[in-house]
């Protein structure tokens, strides 16, 4: 064993929960310049963080449900309108459950906004991208 590599079965369950508490999580797609400028002013800020790229892993619907409630947002308010799937499902004409664009948020991730900044229990829109300042 190394003697500069500390064992992580001492870390205490308050300091794990802590360095968890602090890391953010980016939810986003590499090609969105706004995802790279968010992730810039990360780096820049030398702030811990782990990127999930939702079109190459999906999230589930319990996670983009945990997602809205953290966000305080209803899964209308995080829809990209201009996007073709939105006009092809026509969900600007249709009367569509919050359960049911859950659903079609996860089976086209294009639908949905980003990036979206995770940190605890808070999560933000990061549009624009200075706005994860407020999570530093």
């Amino acid at each position: 064993m190394l003697d500069n590599v500390s064992d992580p079965c001492d870390m205490t369950v308050a300091t794990m929960e802590d360095a968890r508490m602090d890391k953010l999580t980016v939810y986003q797609k590499p090609t969105c310049s706004t995802c790279r400028a968010t992730l810039s002013l990360l780096r820049e800020a030398k702030a811990p963080f782990v990127t999930i790229d939702y079109f190459a892993t999906p999230l589930s619907v319990a996670t983009l449900k945990n997602l809205l409630k953290k966000l305080g947002m209803s899964p209308r308010d995080l829809l990209r309108t201009g996007e073709e799937v939105y006009k092809k499902l026509e969900l600007d004409k249709k009367a569509v459950s919050d359960a049911e664009l859950i659903k079609l948020m996860v089976v086209y991730p294009e639908l949905i906004q980003r990036p979206i900044v995770e940190k605890g229990d808070r999560a933000i829109l990061a549009r624009p991208a200075e706005s994860v300042k407020s999570l530093l």
